[in-house]
């Protein structure tokens, strides 16, 4: 490769830098604008979303699944428990474990949420057709992976 077209390599690498975090910049706040709406932070969004979809969850678990850092999930939790929308279970084959299950208030309140989440979505994303949807997941993970190996 000619040392004019690293340059523009480099460059594309910059631009798509600079378009992609703005991207994310911009639906990450329509995200939050959403969430906040039902009186959630994203943090708790999150873990409501995971219990309401994957069903009760180790809270050690919590913090991998939903992207959140581990020492963040207690306070979270404890957030969520007095809310009233989860509840802490322990786990009957290790003492160790504690699961975080929906209750019924927390049931109903992601009945009511999660739907217009989706469609909220789905809004910021209605400019690309279903074909663009799958390129660009694709496209976004490979860029992910290779993040992920750079070193």
């Amino acid at each position: 490769m000619t040392e004019q077209n690293e340059r523009i390599e480099e460059e594309l690498s910059l631009k798509l830098f600079v378009v992609l975090t703005r991207a994310n910049q911009s639906i990450k706040k329509r995200v939050e604008e959403d969430i906040k709406r039902h009186g959630l932070n994203t943090t708790e969004f999150a873990v409501l979303e995971l219990l309401y979809n994957k069903g009760e969850q180790p809270i050690q678990k919590i913090g991998d699944k939903v992207l959140i850092a581990s020492s963040s999930i207690t306070y979270v939790v404890d957030k969520l428990e007095q809310k009233k929308l989860l509840k802490r279970k322990p786990c009957p084959a290790d003492r160790r474990v504690t699961f975080a299950v929906l209750t019924e208030s927390g049931g109903e309140l992601m009945d009511r949420v999660f739907p217009k989440h989706r469609e909220a979505i789905d809004g910021i994303c209605s400019s690309l057709e279903q074909g663009e949807k799958e390129q660009l997941i694709t496209l976004l993970k490979k860029v992910g992976f290779s993040a992920e190996s750079y070193s």
